[in-house]
């Protein structure tokens, strides 16, 4: 396994639609279990595979304290359940340091193929349905920050910009 490289706001590779993943084959496990290794170290609760700069429809999931429930997301389609929205301070890895408040679907339902390329459907609700929402906003190339006004975001792109100017220039 490896750690991935986490692509950061406001690289353009983050606006990539991903494609769907034709196969789970072994190259689609690797990439899964490399993903996991990347978000514990992070360290985050939900990773998709645009962030790695990997353009394939794939999504990792835990947010269990002792990272005991890895969940794993294969060419995801989310459909809500309900008309009732909940508001959720969300953070990203791809933003790092930041965290701001986004209005969402409170329940959503989840068709994906897993880890073994078996289909399977959930119905998601709280900290799940917000998670695997923000992360089929990656593989659609959004990303959470587009919710926020645009001096908010703007905000955010100027201090990771100056951020990364130091990192290149330490």
């Amino acid at each position: 396994m490896a750690i991935l490289n986490i692509l950061e706001f406001p690289d353009p590779r983050l606006r990539t639609i991903a494609k769907p993943v034709a196969e789970v084959d072994e190259r689609i496990r690797r990439l899964v279990d490399d993903m996991f290794e990347t978000m514990y170290d992070a360290p985050g609760i939900g990773l998709a595979a645009t962030q790695v700069n990997v353009h394939e429809r794939v999504i990792v999931i835990d947010i269990s304290e002792d990272k005991s429930e890895p969940l794993v997301f294969i060419n995801p389609e989310l459909q809500p359940l309900t008309d009732d929205l909940e508001q959720m301070q969300e953070g990203c890895l791809s933003v790092p340091g930041f965290y701001e408040t986004v209005t969402r679907p409170e329940r959503v339902r989840v068709r994906a193929l897993g880890r073994d390329g078996q289909p399977f459907e959930r119905d998601l609700e709280g900290l799940l349905a917000v998670c695997i929402q923000h992360e089929c906003d990656h593989l659609n190339g959004k990303l959470f920050v587009d919710y926020l006004s645009n001096l908010k975001r703007d905000r955010i792109r100027k201090k990771l910009d100056k951020i990364h100017r130091q990192q290149a220039n330490a």
